[in-house]
């Protein structure tokens, strides 16, 4: 089993080859091919490497969705003033699809 961390987006992911995975909004349209080069950890046949980040290995996967995740409502109230106030927020993410580690 290959296994690899990347980072894209300040966030980290754990991944495999053939997964899918929904990161932080993208450049792209759905089937275009994404490079992920920050590249913090790769396992293969029970070698190790880890780096800051590794410039061996390259990620390569294929975007599949751009959308948006479901709506978080934020809510500010004040006793005793009238004062409500709710807003909402989506946050996009594209959905790729780890091709080869």
């Amino acid at each position: 089993m290959t296994l690899a961390i990347i980072k894209t987006g300040g966030k980290q992911y754990l991944v495999k080859a053939g997964d899918k995975v929904k990161v932080e909004k993208l450049a792209g349209v759905e089937g275009d091919k994404v490079n992920f080069d920050a590249l913090l950890l790769a396992e293969a046949s029970g070698k190790t490497e880890i780096g800051k980040p590794l410039a061996s290995t390259k990620i390569s996967g294929k975007i599949l969705a751009q959308g948006r995740k479901d709506k978080v409502l934020v809510v500010k109230y004040k006793a005793k003033t009238r004062y409500r106030k709710r807003v909402g927020h989506r946050q996009p993410y594209t959905l790729v699809q780890i091709e080869k580690i």
